[in-house]
C-alpha cells in the first residue's frame, strides 16, 4: 500500500467520523461548519506524519526527536484551530427591536441578541480540539508502524529465501563435481580391468549426466527419476567386477511421480560403497530400502564395516555434511535422520514428511 493510498484512507476515515458524529446532533449543518476547522488539521497532521516525519524520525528510531515535533505540531495546531474557532463564536447576530408607534417610554434595553450563546472557556476549547488532533495522530502513528514492521518482516523473508536459494545452489554445483570425478574414477577402473565393458558404463554415466545437469537445475524431481540415477550408479559401480557384489536392493514405491528434491539419497548410498569395503566380498554387503507413499518417504541404508582399517582417499568427503544441510533448508522440521554405527554395521535412516502432509 502506497503512502498516498494509506493517507487517502485515514482522510476518508476521520471524514466518516465526523460526519457520522454530526448525524447524531441536531443542528448537523452547523457542527460540521463548527468541526471543519479541526478536521483541516487533523487531515494536515496526517499528512506531515504519512509523507515525512515517520519516515525521517520514527523508522529511524529517533524517538525523542519525534516526540518532541509530533507534541509541537499538535500543540501548535490545536492552539490555531481553538483560536479560529473562539473567534467564530465571538460575532453572534443580533436582532433590533421593533419601534413603538404609541408615546410610550421606549424599553430600556432596545437591542438584545437572539439565543445568546453559552461563553465557553478558551481552554476548554483548546483541550478539546488537541484531544481530537492527538488520538488522529496517535492512530496514524499505530498504522504507519504497523505497515512499516509488516514490510519490513516481508523484507526479511524475501532476503531469507534468496540467501536459502543461494546457498543450496551452492551445495549442488559442490554435490555435482563430486559425483563426476567418482563415476570417472569407477570408469577408468573398468577400463583396466574390462574394456569391453566400458562403452556400457559410459552409457551408464551419460544418463547419470543428463539428470545432474538437466534435472537437478529443479527444486524438485519425481522420485522415478531420482531412483532411476541410483541405480544407473550401482550398475556402474557392479560393471567393476565380473562377480556380483553383495548389494541388495528394494524399492517400493506407490506412486511415480512423487516429487522430491534431488540428490538426497545418493551421498549416503556414495558413503556406504566408499566404506562398506564391498569390493571383497568376505562378509561384506550393503541393503539399500526406499518407501515412498503419498505422506512419507523413507529411506534406509546399512552397510558393512570391515575389521581393519581402511585407507581412504583425500578427495571428496563432502557428500554426508552437504546433504545435512540440504534436509534442514529443504526439509526444517519435516525430517529425520538417524545414523548409527553397532556391531560393524554402519546405519543410516531417512524419514521425510511431504510438505502437503506434514
Amino acid at each position: 500500500m502506497t503512502r498516498s493510498i494509506r493517507f487517502l484512507c485515514q482522510a476518508g476515515l476521520w471524514a466518516t467520523v465526523w460526519i457520522f458524529l454530526s448525524i447524531l446532533q441536531k443542528r448537523n449543518d452547523k457542527f460540521l461548519l463548527e468541526n471543519t476547522v479541526v478536521f483541516g488539521f487533523q487531515v494536515a497532521l496526517i499528512g506531515l506524519l504519512i509523507f515525512y516525519i515517520a519516515k525521517q524520525f520514527l523508522f529511524k528510531r529517533k524517538y525523542i526527536l519525534f516526540t518532541i515535533i509530533s507534541i509541537i505540531l499538535i500543540s501548535v495546531s490545536a492552539f490555531t484551530s481553538s483560536s479560529i474557532f473562539s473567534g467564530s463564536k465571538s460575532h453572534m447576530p443580533f436582532r433590533r427591536s421593533e419601534t413603538p408607534n404609541d408615546n410610550r417610554k421606549p424599553p430600556i434595553r432596545r437591542n438584545r441578541p437572539v439565543n445568546p450563546p453559552k461563553r465557553v472557556n478558551p481552554p476548554s476549547i483548546f483541550m478539546v480540539h488537541f484531544s481530537s488532533l492527538m488520538i488522529a495522530y496517535l492512530i496514524a502513528t499505530f498504522l504507519e508502524t504497523f505497515l512499516f514492521a509488516q514490510r519490513k518482516e516481508e523484507e526479511m523473508i524475501i532476503s531469507k529465501n534468496e540467501n536459502l536459494q543461494t546457498e543450496l545452489k551452492l551445495l549442488k554445483s559442490q554435490i555435482n563435481p563430486h559425483f563426476l570425478f567418482n563415476s570417472l574414477n569407477n570408469i577408468y577402473a573398468l577400463s583396466v580391468i574390462d574394456s569391453d565393458k566400458t562403452q556400457q558404463s559410459i552409457s551408464y554415466l551419460s544418463e547419470m549426466l543428463r539428470y545432474v545437469l538437466y534435472e537437478c537445475d529443479r527444486p524438485f524431481v519425481t522420485i522415478k527419476k531420482e531412483l532411476a540415477y541410483i541405480e544407473n550408479y550401482i550398475q556402474l559401480f557392479s560393471l567393476k567386477s565380473s562377480k556380483p557384489y553383495n548389494i541388495n536392493t528394494e524399492f517400493e514405491v506407490s506412486d511415480p511421480s512423487i516429487l522430491i528434491a534431488p540428490m538426497l539419497f545418493i551421498p549416503f548410498i556414495e558413503n556406504a560403497f566408499k566404506h562398506s569395503n564391498i569390493e571383497k566380498p568376505e562378509n561384506s554387503f550393503m541393503d539399500i530400502y526406499l518407501y515412498s507413499s503419498a505422506e512419507v518417504v523413507v529411506f534406509k541404508v546399512e552397510n558393512s564395516i570391515p575389521k581393519d582399517t581402511m585407507i581412504k582417499d583425500k578427495i571428496g568427503g563432502i557428500g554426508l555434511e552437504n546433504v545435512k544441510k540440504r534436509l534442514n533448508i529443504l526439509y526444517a522440521e519435516k525430517h529425520t535422520l538417524h545414523i548409527d554405527t553397532k556391531d560393524q554395521i554402519f546405519k543410516v535412516e531417512l524419514r521425510i514428511n511431504l510438505p502437503n502432509h506434514a
